[in-house]
């Protein structure tokens, strides 16, 4: 079965840190795959909130996520931080891609890829809605 590769962008445009909490521990003793998924979408309501926005308003529309991707590289322990990365690509008529690196702050060691793909959703006429310029504007200047 061939396995997921995510592309690494060439610059990340925001970071932040996350620390391993108890509950996103796993029986095998670390951190579990749906936790992950759960840290990377803080890691992204930290960077909207940043550029201003909120899941539910990017220049008057919101966002939906439609797929995810992750590739797991080493093992995350209770205490640990996290410092999770974040840059913006692959952009379309409607969306476009959350790439996300994470890192255990205190040894450097690379926890994990991902990417999310996001797109804009009016949830007043329940469908896709067309990619904010500015948001793409937004972007443009942190890279």
């Amino acid at each position: 079965m061939p396995r997921i590769k995510i592309a690494i962008p060439e610059k990340f445009i925001f970071n932040t840190e996350i620390p391993i909490r108890i509950t996103d521990i796993n029986y095998g003793g670390h951190l579990g795959n749906d936790s992950l998924l759960s840290i990377i979408h803080e890691a992204r309501v930290r960077f909207l909130n940043f550029l201003r926005y909120s899941e539910s308003n990017v220049e008057g529309v919101g966002i939906i996520m439609i797929d995810s991707a992750i590739q797991y590289k080493s093992e995350g322990f209770y205490g640990d931080e996290l410092l999770v990365e974040i840059a913006v690509n692959d952009f379309s008529g409607i969306g476009c891609d959350f790439v996300y690196r994470l890192y255990n702050k205190k040894t450097s060691k690379e926890i994990a890829l991902a990417k999310t793909g996001i797109v804009f959703f009016d949830y007043a006429k329940r469908k896709t809605a067309t990619f904010p310029p500015e948001f793409k504007k937004k972007i443009e200047e942190l890279i």
